[in-house]
């Protein structure tokens, strides 16, 4: 029986001419087509074709242009419309005045894009330069590739292709190096001290700030820049700093890694595109060459790591250390002088807030639960580190987190651990070679691992990050001596006397095998980011708490019942019912009772915590001991405030003596 033909284009073993018979007499396949003539060219009509002749055309056209084309302010206040190109311009001359080489006069040549990828969106017309007055460089005659703003995603390809020891975890994070140094290198930073600085600084015994003259920061900026310029390509951030848009700040990062340039993206506030049209000029400029070390030999440099702060010239040179948390921490410092100036009061604090709209303040050293106890499913976090007192209430400095890693689990912290993916900068942590599952225990390469993430990866942030004024003011201590109340109520001169004291304890080893608890101090909960005196700081906390009825109180998270090692440590429970008592209201109307030695207000009663532990002295079985361990805790605090004793506030006034009273007194 003859088979009828296929119609259409289908093919058919037709079996019936000679034609038909393939090798060893199969069936030949036969395409036909009635519809066609035999000489036409066969091709797939089943979709539109692609509109590009070349590949290379096809490649561009898989990424969309996402410039902005909203308008500028004008001078006039009226909008003007730029071109595109314009626009470029103007940018470009902006960075390159910001990486000009102050002994040659001149900025480099730039180019916008990634050098890899010639011709795909580059325009000549883009580049600015600025010709050299006095004689010419190497790195005059190239050009300098602008990575600029680059999206998390555009990051990423950057670090895996270009930067050793860059690799994508399982959960989608980037996981990287920052080489030798695994944490800050505090003796390495240095602030110019100069006239604007000598005044307003504190500088001296149990500062933070060493001091540098103007030319050995030239000397290390130029260093920097000229490092910066011999690169094919940098890295170029324009972000925010605090949340409060009458006080933002506005930063430019420079840097030559990928990491350090998501690191910031991810920690600073990231601007809206119609924002990055009006940047204009910084007020403060980071130039992170971290890779190049600083010139030993050089004035003030103890290393091959300097770390230099130039408020007057409004800038920060890195050398020696590709630590991302130099660049978070050193522009800390800078809010520490800048926010003060305008009489806003910046802290090293956590932030949450009510439904009600009720704010509370968390200060505390590392091991004191401050991370813990301010993230509160109950309650918006507005930020976990860095915040602004102003009029206009609280703002988050940052526009991320940046979270210790050691031991962390799911169970542990699940906001941090489900936040840890696709744009989490990972520092330093070990990951299984196959599989890319990150192992938190594992401290091969250092036990400070650390995760970068958006504050917008936490599912209760309040965004935008900022708040009302604040109901309290809770100073957390983990007091492994056992002698501090789990909670205290605070008069003013308290919170300032116990808020320049910054104290935790912490328990390390002697060398005969004991363990005992060791006092530490670090005023304002944050010494080694603070640029003024403390009373400075300190005062200011108590004309705004008093201002908006604000009330402070000491809570120790540490031991009970004994000193570490006898003691035991106060349970997290009954640390949680009292910030929730605290965050009510009903411990203000508490009776109240007074301790010896610190003077300190405790409650007689809380609900749902022991009334026998609420005072320290119930749970010692040796009251004599118990008597023994408070006069050691107060004579440490009375020898650490002595550094602030005879300090002015002010130029005419001594430390108020109600502050020095609200000590120890025995």
């Amino acid at each position: 029986m003859e088979k009828k033909a296929p119609e259409n284009g289908e093919f058919s073993f037709a079996s019936n001419t000679p034609r038909s018979t393939g090798r060893k007499g199969l069936p030949k396949i036969q395409t036909q087509d009635h519809n066609k003539k035999a000489n036409d060219v066969c091709h797939d009509d089943s979709g539109t074709p692609v509109k590009a002749k070349t590949i290379d055309e096809l490649h561009s056209l898989q990424r969309k242009k996402s410039a902005p084309t909203t308008p500028i302010k004008g001078t006039q206040g009226a909008f003007t419309a730029l071109s595109e190109e314009e626009r470029h311009k103007q940018q470009l001359q902006s960075i390159s005045a910001s990486l000009a080489s102050l002994t040659r006069e001149t900025g480099p040549k730039l180019v916008k894009g990634d050098p890899a990828r010639k011709g795909e969106g580059q325009q000549i017309a883009h580049h600015h330069h600025i010709t050299p007055t006095l004689s010419a460089s190497d790195s005059a005659l190239k050009f300098t590739h602008i990575l600029y703003n680059l999206s998390p995603a555009e990051l990423y390809e950057q670090a895996i292709k270009y930067e050793k020891g860059s690799f994508i975890t399982s959960t989608g994070a980037l996981a990287t190096l920052s080489g030798a140094k695994t944490g800050r290198s505090p003796r390495d930073k240095r602030v110019v001290r100069d006239e604007t600085t000598e005044e307003d600084l504190w500088w001296g015994k149990g500062s933070p700030n060493i001091e540098m003259d103007e030319h050995t920061f030239m000397v290390n900026r130029e260093r920097a820049v000229d490092y910066l310029n011999s690169l094919e390509k940098v890295f170029v951030n324009d972000q925010f700093l605090n949340w409060d848009p009458e006080h933002r700040i506005k930063v430019r990062i420079v840097s030559a890694r990928a990491y350090h340039s998501l690191f910031m993206h991810n920690m600073c506030i990231r601007p809206t595109l119609e924002e990055l049209e009006d940047f204009g000029t910084p007020d403060f400029t980071i130039y992170n060459a971290g890779q190049f070390p600083c010139n030993r030999y050089t004035h003030y440099m103890t290393s091959s790591t300097s770390i230099d702060i130039n408020l007057a010239r409004k800038e920060m040179v890195i050398l020696g250390t590709q630590y991302a948390g130099e660049m978070k921490k050193g522009l800390f410092g800078v809010m520490h002088y800048l926010m003060p100036k305008r009489q806003i009061l910046s802290l090293h604090s956590g932030c949450n807030m009510g439904k009600d709209g009720d704010v509370a303040l968390f200060f505390g050293l590392s091991g004191t639960g401050k991370t813990t106890l301010s993230t509160d499913h109950n309650r918006y976090l507005i930020g976990d580190d860095e915040h602004c007192w102003s009029e206009n209430g609280v703002s988050n400095i940052e526009g991320g987190c940046y979270a210790k890693c050691i031991d962390l689990s799911r169970e542990k912290e699940p906001d941090i651990w489900n936040a840890i993916k696709f744009g989490t900068v990972l520092e330093n942590v070990v990951f299984d070679e196959h599989t890319r599952e990150v192992d938190y225990i594992d401290k091969s390469v250092t036990e400070n691992t650390r995760a970068a993430y958006p504050i917008e990866y936490i599912p209760n942030a309040k965004i935008p990050c900022v708040g009302p004024h604040p109901k309290n003011v809770i100073l957390l201590a983990c007091d492994a001596f056992g002698v501090l109340p789990p909670v205290s109520k605070l008069s003013l001169a308290q919170t300032m006397y116990h808020f320049i004291s910054g104290y935790t304890a912490l328990v390390a080893g002697t060398e005969d095998g004991i363990k005992e608890p060791q006092a530490t101090f670090s005023a304002c909960f944050g010494a080694a980011f603070i640029m003024m005196h403390p009373t400075k700081y300190a005062a200011m906390l108590a004309e705004k708490m008093q201002k908006h009825g604000a009330t402070g109180w000491l809570v120790n998270t540490g031991w009970s019942g004994g000193s570490y090692g006898s003691g035991n440590r106060i349970k997290l429970a009954y640390t949680r019912r009292i910030i929730d008592a605290i965050h009510s209201g009903c411990l203000l109307n508490a009776k109240y009772k007074k301790t010896e030695v610190f003077g300190l207000e405790i409650p007689t009663e809380i609900e749902g915590v022991p009334s026998e532990i609420l005072d320290p002295v119930n749970t010692w079985s040796d009251e004599n001991a118990y008597k023994d361990t408070q006069l050691k805790l107060a004579g440490l605090f009375k020898k650490n405030f002595e550094v602030f004793a005879n300090y002015k506030i002010g130029k005419d006034s001594m430390l108020k003596e109600e502050i020095l009273a609200a000590g120890p007194n025995y």
